[in-house]
């Protein structure tokens, strides 16, 4: 007769304490495991910023963030020199070395545009990027739903508090269409490569909360959640970060040392971090330092402000 999993489990550990040699004490204490805070990451971003002359290799920007203390770096697609697999599997290896995760890979795309063509390079190049990914090993992917466009340029949506006029002729409800449609089209690489997209609050359609999770919810794939950014919320960021908090697997974590670049937050690390616990986020928190101040000095800040708050309190 076949014994059963369970039977056969039980039996061989009464078998294993039988044969325990006597003075061996068995410990019949329960097993417990010690919480741990969330490990905190650095974004290639905050030693860049897009400042003239400050564009720092990867590969240098691994070094420093071990260095640093950081256990984990996020890339930024953008400030890659190269995609060819040879360059990938040596970043790979120096994130090896360095005793360092590659978790998260931060892309640029825009599917807010009545312009079919645009939208499916903007599909074409995503779908690209999640391959990346995959080389690299990195688990998650930030996605963006795009700006309208209608901004002169970044410093102008930023005067704006990053609100911009919809295209003539349009409303948010063709916007939403084309996104949906848009990440839609992607889902089938995300889960072929094990890669979760990462919709952020990142203005366009994406500048409130509502607003990405109205394109999550029409989705409804666990290959398309939110990348939660505790500083593209510009007013009452509390409530409305925590709206998302339920479907978070990522977090950028901004600060603003020597002056924010466009606008500075005081945001209340504590506070956020306790939220997160209460939704049971347990994963990455990646810095995305956006001040004036030099990086080899704010991101040592950033990091032991982010230890205390996101590590496990007593």
């Amino acid at each position: 007769m076949e014994i059963r999993r369970r039977e056969f489990i039980t039996a061989a550990s009464l078998a294993g304490l039988a044969a325990a040699p006597m003075g061996l004490a068995v410990c019949d204490e329960p097993v417990t495991t010690a919480a741990r805070g969330n490990p905190i990451a650095v974004s290639t971003y905050s030693f860049w910023r897009f400042k003239d002359g400050l564009k720092l290799p990867i590969e240098r920007c691994i070094d420093e963030a071990a260095r640093i203390g950081f256990d984990a770096v996020e890339i930024l697609h953008i400030q890659m020199e190269s995609e060819e697999d040879g360059y990938l599997q040596r970043l790979k290896q120096r994130a090896l070395v360095n005793g360092l995760d590659l978790c998260g890979l931060s892309t640029h795309q825009g599917f807010l545009t009545p312009d079919v063509e645009k939208r499916q390079q903007n599909i074409d190049h995503t779908i690209h990027t999640i391959e990346l990914a995959y080389k690299l090993g990195i688990p998650t992917m930030r996605v963006n739903t795009g700006r309208w466009g209608t901004s002169a340029d970044f410093d102008e949506l930023m005067e704006n508090r990053g609100v911009e006029p919809r295209l003539p002729g349009f409303t948010d409800d063709d916007g939403f269409g084309w996104v949906i449609d848009a990440l839609q089209k992607c889902l089938p690489t995300a889960e072929r490569c094990g890669v979760t997209l990462g919709l952020e609050n990142h203005w366009g359609l994406g500048i409130t909360p509502q607003g990405v999770l109205r394109i999550v919810d029409a989705i409804d794939s666990p290959w398309l959640q939110c990348t939660l950014d505790t500083g593209n919320f510009l007013e009452d960021p509390y409530d409305r970060l925590e709206m998302m908090a339920a479907k978070t697997v990522f977090v950028q974590a901004k600060t603003y040392y020597g002056g924010g670049l466009w606008y500075t937050l005081d945001l209340d690390y504590p506070r956020i971090a306790e939220m997160l616990r209460q939704h049971g986020y347990r994963g990455y928190v990646s810095l995305e330092f956006e001040g004036n101040e030099d990086w080899q000095t704010a991101l040592p800040k950033s990091l032991s402000m982010l230890r205390r708050a996101f590590s496990v309190q007593p």
